[in-house]
């Protein structure tokens, strides 16, 4: 079955060429003009995946981001005709999983769509497979196959791709991971933002998963390399 993508900007040349380029791809294209419809798309349709405009009317990309983020796992991808560099942060703090900057190319678009579904599929397929599907570090518990994190008992709600970095690290607990390493295993390709996005991921993820703020337990940083997760719980 092919995935489902919806496509949410309120410029028509935009939705056209995105919808033409996917649709060529084999994937199904939902449309939206604004973030009220975007919303209702997203309660309808239930994509598989979304690129969402982030200046539009009725409601921006940024709330409709943190409107939907609660109610999907579903990767969201923001589009954004600005370059400043806090419109991209600020979205990847939402929940945003990554971003395009206009004016782009089609094969930068089905690149990072298909790297996110790709993502997402083998992380299905890997969750259904017969292997130990819990992972339990501490008062954490990582189920693999609910997507769901645990701490004493108590869900943490966490974003598709803060679920991928804390399950990432946690498989390879005690291996220390540089910013381009995550980037490329987490994200699952070559980058094209910057290093800073791991940053603001893990320092996210940190708020929603430490019981400590000043005494981290899980994602550790080991100064001047990168991050790791400490398996001496």
């Amino acid at each position: 079955m092919c995935a489902k993508i919806l496509v949410v900007d309120d410029e028509q040349q935009i939705v056209d060429l995105f919808k033409q380029s996917l649709e060529k791809e084999g994937y199904e294209v939902i449309t939206a003009y604004d973030g009220l419809a975007a919303i209702e798309q997203v309660d309808r349709q239930n994509p598989d995946l979304i690129l969402l405009d982030w200046m539009m009317p009725k409601m921006d990309g940024f709330e409709v981001c943190k409107k939907i983020r609660p109610k999907t796992d579903s990767p969201i991808i923001m589009v954004t005709a600005k370059g400043e560099e806090i419109d991209k942060i600020l979205g990847l703090e939402i929940g945003a999983d990554d971003y395009i900057t206009k004016p782009f190319s089609p094969r930068e678009v089905l690149a990072r769509v298909k790297a996110q579904l790709r993502r997402t599929t083998y992380t299905n397929e890997k969750n259904t497979s017969g292997q130990e599907n819990v992972i339990r570090v501490g008062e954490l518990e990582i189920d693999k196959s609910a997507y769901q994190i645990r701490r004493s008992g108590a869900d943490v709600a966490l974003t598709y791709r803060e679920f991928q970095l804390v399950l990432f690290l946690a498989e390879n607990a005690g291996q220390v991971f540089s910013r381009e390493a995550l980037l490329e295993h987490v994200w699952g390709y070559e980058y094209f933002g910057d290093v800073r996005t791991v940053d603001v991921t893990v320092r996210r993820t940190r708020e929603k998963l430490e019981p400590d703020q000043n005494n981290y337990r899980y994602i550790l940083t080991k100064r001047g390399v990168g991050y790791y997760f400490d398996k001496a719980q």
